[in-house]
This record gives structure tokens, C-alpha cells and sequence, in this order.
């Protein structure tokens, strides 16, 4: 199969088909499957087609491991049965990956999350969608707040009860969870409880839950601009504080799609709330202790961004081949020899440098480098009212000098 130029032609067909198997197909799609010479999937689809009598490829696990099988059919009519959409939280971008646009032919159904929504009668522009299969319940985290809606999608039946347990814990256990299982098809069942009083017994997959958030009193709720308390981060002092921290985020001016250098990770903070201003940003920290790499670690996943790509390595030598940034911040280990030098020469032109200088020594390595380059300082101090023999007095915190340069 190819086109007139001589260029392979759609060979592939991904097709989304739901719980109602073939009788909720399209005319279209039931002609690509008729057409198809292999049907490649999970064995839960190919079962629903399984009265066509078509070979089958049965997805390995992990899937990873059958697309190069999948693409040594390259030349036979291949259809691929996905769940729903396919290239929402479903296996089409992984397919896309591996072969080109041209040679296939997509033809999705209705999403688990339009067929829970129209069951709900939510309004699904407003519902935060996620898919949790492969992902840890914290991805969860930044979308908690009283009054929200979420719909997920979860890997088995177990998986409801972790995720009640899982909302309690946080302090929403007043929330409303409806359980929806097998939606879409003759298996479907809906069942409703609540995170603390989760009794939803006997649960099978495929299986999404839908969230009502709901706090409890005494919750901690994270809120939505930069400069998160300093309490939800585990620490050992080595620590942006909040004040600092929501300046330097402004500097740095996180984007949708861009990379951060986070050099001197420490706790992680500065990282973590730049992957938190959206979910497309991307960093990678840099830290030269084993231990403060697993709290930082630690706080990633707490927070709700176990993206955050932590490194052990000492910089400058750590930076070497790491793709190149659209910001940098340097909040530790500025003062050593060749760690501005490697991040200025790496930052993509237009991109963001952002030094905390504590020390002198580091402030006069600063001030050198804005005589040379550029940019803009600023003094940032702080006083903090604090207990002094029974009375209240201002405590001023260590003043931070914060250069911020653009290439």
C-alpha cells in the first residue's frame, strides 16, 4: 500500500472502541476492521471482536515491548483496537511515535470521560481529566480543592479503594467518589460512597472514579500561585523560603513547553513549583547529596509532580549533555568555578538565568558576571515577627542578592 509518489500509505488503523464492542462502532471504523488482515490490541478489545474471527496480536506487557512487532506488519492491513479516544491517556501517541502520520488512519469513540460525564451531567471543560493507570495517586495532589471535579481512569478494581484512602489521608475524606465500572457497555454499573466511608466492594475493570472534592477541616489545600508554604516541603534548612521563592518564580517566568535547570536542587522547591505553574513545563535538578536528591525526591511526588527529572552530580561537570534550557536558576554552588559559565553557555538564546547570591562571595561573583553580561539586580530582605523574651519583635531573615539575566 502506497501512495501514488511511492510513499507508504495508511497500512495502520487505530481504532477506538468501547465497553458495547462492535455495535458501537462507526461505519467507518467497522469498514477499516472489516478490511483488517491482523487486529492488534489488549486482550480485553480483541475479545470484543473476537466473533469476527481475525488473527489477533495480543498486546505484551509492557506495551512497549509489541510495537516492533506491530510495525514488522508494515505492508498488511493492520487495525489497532484502543480504548475510547485513542491519543487520550490511550495508546496512540506511543504508536505515533513509531510510524508516521501518513500511514494511518485514526478513527476514535467517545471517551471514558464523555461517557462518565454525560452519566454525571457534568460539564466536561470544567472536570480535571487524568489517567492513573501507570501513575502515581499524588499526580493528583495540584488539583484538589474544595468544589472541584475529577474523573479518573485507574489500572484495576483494587485501585478505587487506594484512592479513597488516598483523598482521606489528605483531609478529603468527605469527598464523593462515584465508582463507575465498565461505563458504556452491558457491564456498566455506577455506585457512589465517599473517600472516608469508601465500601465499594467487588469492582472491575475497566474502572474510572469521579471525584466531588470536599475538604475536611484542618486540610492543607495548595494553592494555586507561586510560593507554596514552607511547611509542605520536607527539609533539612536547605530551603528556598516562600517569600524568595515566589520572587524567583516570577524572574524565572515559567512557560508552557519550556525546560528549567534547577542547579543546587536542595529541597526541590524551586523545581517543583515551576512543573506546578503547568502541567507542559519540564525540570531537571541538580543536587550533590544522595540524601537531600531523595527528599527532594520525596517532595516531587508529595506535591504532585513526579515528572521533576532529579540528578545526583556536582555542577559544572553535571550539566554536561543534559538537553538545553529555556531557564536556569542557580541557587546553590553559584560561588564554584565553571557553574555560571556552563549554564550561561547552555541557555537557549532568549532564555532566563536566575542566581540567589547569600554570601558576599557569591554576590561579588555576581555582580562581576551582571558587569559582563547584563541584567537586573535585586536585594530581596525580609523581616519575619517572632517571640523575643515573651514579646514580639522583627527577626530579618539573611538578605538575598538576585541577579536575573536574559541572553
Amino acid at each position: 500500500m502506497s501512495a501514488s509518489d511511492g510513499t507508504p500509505g495508511p497500512w495502520l488503523s487505530i481504532i477506538g472502541v468501547n465497553e458495547d464492542g462492535l455495535d458501537g462502532l462507526t461505519p467507518a471504523a467497522r469498514a477499516l476492521l472489516d478490511a483488517a488482515e491482523l487486529v492488534a490490541g489488549g486482550r480485553r478489545h480483541l475479545d470484543l471482536v473476537k466473533s469476527l474471527g481475525k488473527p489477533e496480536l495480543e498486546w505484551e506487557v509492557p506495551f512497549a515491548a509489541s510495537i516492533p512487532k506491530l510495525v514488522a506488519r508494515r505492508g498488511e492491513r493492520v487495525a489497532v483496537l484502543a480504548s475510547g479516544d485513542p491519543f487520550w491517556f490511550g495508546a496512540g501517541a506511543a504508536l505515533a511515535r513509531a510510524v508516521a502520520a501518513e500511514e494511518m488512519v485514526v478513527v476514535p469513540a467517545p471517551s471514558t470521560f464523555a461517557l462518565a460525564a454525560a452519566r454525571l451531567r457534568w460539564r466536561l471543560e470544567e472536570t480535571a481529566t487524568l489517567g492513573l493507570h501507570a501513575r502515581p495517586m499524588e499526580t493528583l495532589r495540584p488539583h484538589l480543592a474544595p468544589g472541584a471535579r475529577l474523573i479518573v481512569l485507574l489500572r484495576d478494581g483494587a485501585a478505587p479503594a487506594l484512592l479513597a484512602a488516598y483523598l482521606a489521608d489528605l483531609g478529603f475524606g468527605p469527598s464523593r467518589l462515584t465508582v463507575l465500572e465498565a461505563v458504556g457497555g452491558p457491564r456498566e454499573r455506577t455506585r457512589t460512597t465517599t473517600a472516608s466511608g469508601f465500601d465499594v466492594t467487588e469492582i472491575n475493570a475497566p474502572v474510572a472514579v469521579a471525584i466531588e472534592a470536599e475538604a475536611a477541616a484542618g486540610a492543607t489545600i495548595m494553592p494555586a500561585v507561586a510560593g507554596l508554604p514552607d511547611e509542605l516541603f520536607e527539609s533539612d534548612g536547605q530551603l528556598t523560603k516562600r517569600e524568595v521563592r515566589a520572587l524567583t518564580l516570577s524572574s524565572l517566568a515559567p512557560r508552557p513547553g519550556e525546560l528549567l535547570w534547577d542547579v543546587g536542587a536542595g529541597a526541590g522547591s524551586i523545581g517543583i513549583e515551576w512543573l506546578l505553574a503547568h502541567p507542559a513545563t519540564h525540570a531537571i535538578g541538580i543536587e550533590a547529596s544522595a540524601g537531600r536528591l531523595a527528599r527532594a525526591q520525596r517532595n516531587a511526588l508529595a506535591l504532585g509532580v513526579p515528572r521533576f527529572d532529579l540528578k545526583l552530580g556536582t555542577a559544572p561537570a553535571a550539566l554536561a549533555g543534559l538537553p538545553a534550557p529555556d531557564a536556569v536558576f542557580i541557587g546553590g554552588g553559584a560561588g564554584e568555578a565553571g557553574v555560571i559559565e556552563a549554564a550561561w553557555a547552555a541557555l537557549k538564546p532568549g532564555g532566563r538565568l536566575v542566581v540567589n547570591a547569600v554570601t558576599l562571595e557569591t554576590e561579588a561573583i555576581v555582580l562581576a558576571w551582571q558587569g559582563k553580561v547584563g541584567g537586573s539586580l535585586i536585594r530581596i530582605a525580609i523581616e519575619r515577627a517572632g517571640p523575643v523574651g515573651g514579646l514580639t519583635a522583627w527577626r530579618p531573615a539573611l538578605p538575598v542578592v538576585q541577579w536575573i539575566a536574559r541572553k
